[in-house]
């Protein structure tokens, strides 16, 4: 007697590899923890303000040790971003401020490719971080608010600003 393979359990084997095959493909969609903003020339001031909070043991240096202009990259936050910028336009001149009232915060800001670092720390007289810069192109920019220590949970408010 000759053994023959039930046509059933074919299809259900060809069925998995299918499904295998279209949720191995990766998302491309880009996520942060607090959300997409787009901003185009003479955006509204409100338009440039986002809120979130720090959280996470990741280091930013693993990013980055240090920006394109040689500013060192320290703090630590979560992996995902915590917010992503997206420059409808070039601008040649950018602030983005963290408002932590006073607690020790840092930023990076990557984009709009994987190489282009911005980093900043302490701003004057006070703990929250800023990164003033000029070259802003259009884009996708991912931007981390860490705090000087692991772990710490911190409310914050972000500022952007064309100058």
């Amino acid at each position: 007697m000759k053994y023959r393979r039930p046509r059933l359990q074919f299809r259900a084997g060809l069925l998995l590899a299918i499904f295998t095959a279209i949720t191995a493909t990766p998302v491309i969609a880009e996520t942060a923890n607090f959300g997409t903003f787009s901003l185009s020339q003479g955006f509204e001031a409100a338009k440039g303000i986002v809120e979130g909070y720090t959280s996470g043991s990741y280091s930013l240096s693993a990013i980055s040790n240090r920006d394109r202009h040689r500013n060192a990259c320290i703090g630590f936050a979560d992996p995902t971003p915590d917010h992503i910028m997206i420059l409808e336009e070039d601008f040649s001149r950018l602030k983005i401020q963290v408002n932590s009232n006073g607690y020790d915060t840092t930023l990076l800001i990557q984009g709009p490719d994987k190489t282009t670092i911005r980093c900043g720390d302490d701003t004057g007289k006070s703990k929250d971080a800023s990164v003033d810069d000029s070259k802003w192109k259009s884009g996708t920019y991912r931007i981390w608010v860490g705090t000087f220590n692991p772990g710490m949970k911190r409310n914050y408010t972000v500022t952007v600003q064309q100058l």
